[in-house]
């Protein structure tokens, strides 16, 4: 009895001692991996690829890259086993690791699963994965594709790129991007989300206008928020509207300038009715589809620069036609406006049926060069870059002509002509010379117009129906001869009509016009702007 409590020491001290003594290795130890943010791509649920791109656009992986854009292209297989592959012209490489495949059987092989909703996420993933990137446009135009996805798991992501972005147009994005995941996922004390939601009434478009009207939020003072950033969004969207109906009747209005210009100088100088002014303007648009052939059939490469040979082209072969018309019938018909108009009719329908010989009834194909296509988008306003360049040359045309008509002696003698014709002829200018000038000047003007017109509308031999009458409205609404008077009513019927026609469609429209015109001429009978004169004006 009196050794046990030294032996129940020693018992405890040698159990002490195998626990000091027990490695560390033999204890058990809990570890955690990281998700696999590829093993979703193999699965058949279309939401779970979905959360496996956004996985991997987070991710930083070397990888996401190449294996995103091999999904786009329809390249990503997966096997067995969760593998992954991507399909190239060499062969299999494996998309975890990039390493060429050698261990697979093809035909084990089946394509991932796409749909719209995939396809969105794919550009959501590429536009996260090119946030850093370092070309500004590539990081701006991924943060507008994270914006349209909305999706909650970039937030860490855009954090990021937004505290290390210094450009302010690419970190503008990047917040708008921020705020309506942060919307979307719902979360986030009110300062945060009447923030959030600042952001998006600031950008102003219809995507921000669409993400608030989503927002069902049951905090009166962010609800109260939201309906207040969408009405100010919708008046904002109601002045975009008006802008671009003003650019959609500017163009319009460039049209008819270019049509009705020549019309002004000849109808101007020389008081003929020329009602075959349309069919000018139809050579134009058919010298421009010949130059176009030419270049396809011997140097593609001009094709480009195939309006730059067409517009000087049609203005010597529209010009030279009207020399040769009023040389050889108009002169012979001065002071008889009845037998002129007829006559220049019935030579309208003689021009149309010359070039349906030639060219045939149907419509022919006039391309658009590369530079001209397309359309680009600012604030709530879309230009289209043919409509753009019409204006622009509408405007150029006209500069041409009042520089002509001011700084040189041709049109120092056409505008003595245009106020006295008698006086002009008494001061030794060669009138008959002056109106043949005028009158190739007027036709050429007109061919530089069917240029213009064949980017927009059909080249057919009823081309230049669809002008003529337009042209002659437009040239006594703004004064006949007068250019200023001309540019003026062009812009403002242009501008009226595209107002009209969704109101009262197209045909009505344009007939509330003509009324319109009517009533106006008849309180004033030469037009806004009438040219001044002794033979005109006592």
């Amino acid at each position: 009895m009196t050794h046990l409590p030294r032996l129940l020491l020693l018992l405890a001290l040698g159990l002490a001692t195998a626990a000091i003594a027990t490695p560390v290795s033999a204890q058990p130890a809990t570890t955690t991996e990281a998700p696999d943010p590829f093993a979703g791509l193999a699965s058949d649920s279309f939401d779970d690829v979905i959360a496996a791109l956004g996985a991997l656009a987070v991710s930083g992986n070397p990888q996401a890259g190449p294996t995103i854009a091999a999904l786009q292209a329809d390249s990503l297989y997966y096997g067995p086993d969760q593998a992954l592959y991507i399909k190239t012209d060499s062969g299999y490489i494996d998309a975890r690791t990039g390493k060429p495949a050698t261990e697979m059987v093809e035909d084990d092989l089946s394509p991932v699963r796409v749909n719209n909703a995939v396809r969105r996420a794919m550009d959501a993933a590429k536009g996260g994965l090119d946030l850093s990137s370092p070309d500004p446009a590539i990081r701006q135009k991924a943060a507008e594709e994270v914006f349209k996805s909305r999706n909650p798991e970039t937030i860490s992501l855009l954090d990021r790129v937004i505290a290390q972005e210094s450009l302010p147009g690419p970190k503008a994005v990047m917040q708008q991007a921020r705020a309506a995941a942060q919307l979307t996922e719902g979360s986030g004390s009110d300062p945060a989300r009447l923030a959030d939601i600042a952001i998006l009434r600031a950008r102003g478009d219809m995507e921000a206008k669409s993400l608030l009207g989503s927002l069902h939020d049951k905090s009166p003072v962010v609800a109260a928020a939201t309906a207040a950033a969408i009405a100010s969004l919708e008046r904002l969207e109601q002045i975009w509207s008006l802008a671009q109906g003003v650019f959609y009747g500017m163009s319009l209005g460039a049209v008819l300038l270019l049509a009705a210009a020549g019309l002004a100088i000849t109808f101007g100088v020389m008081g003929v009715i020329n009602m075959a002014h349309g069919e000018m303007v139809m050579i134009g648009a058919y010298t421009t589809f010949a130059v176009q052939e030419a270049i396809r059939s011997y140097d593609p490469t001009l094709f480009g620069a195939s309006l730059f040979i067409a517009i000087p082209l049609a203005f010597l072969v529209s010009g030279g036609l009207g020399v040769v018309i009023e040389r050889c019938l108009i002169r012979f018909l001065y002071g008889r406006p009845l037998e002129t108009l007829l006559a220049t009719w019935g030579l309208s329908l003689v021009l149309q049926q010359a070039i349906r010989s030639m060219f045939g009834p149907s419509n022919r194909e006039v391309g658009t060069p590369q530079w001209m296509s397309g359309a680009t988008q600012w604030g709530g306003l879309t230009i289209t870059f043919n409509r753009l360049y019409i204006i622009i040359f509408a405007v150029v045309v006209i500069a041409a002509l009042m520089m002509v008509l001011r700084y040189t002696a041709l049109g120092l003698r056409m505008r003595a002509v245009t106020q006295n014709r008698r006086m002009a002829a008494a001061m030794g200018i060669r009138t008959p010379w002056i109106d043949a000038m005028t009158f190739g000047l007027g036709s050429g003007v007109a061919g530089m117009a069917g240029v213009a017109l064949s980017q927009i509308d059909n080249v057919s031999p009823n081309l230049g129906q669809s002008y003529i009458i337009d042209s002659f409205m437009v040239v006594v609404f703004g004064g006949v001869g007068n250019l200023w008077g001309t540019v003026v009513s062009a812009l403002t019927l242009g501008i009226v009509n595209k107002f009209l026609e969704p109101v009262a469609g197209a045909v009505l429209g344009k007939i509330v016009v003509l009324v319109a015109l009517i009533l106006f001429i008849q309180r004033k009978p030469r037009g806004m702007f009438p040219l001044k004169g002794r033979a005109v004006e006592p």
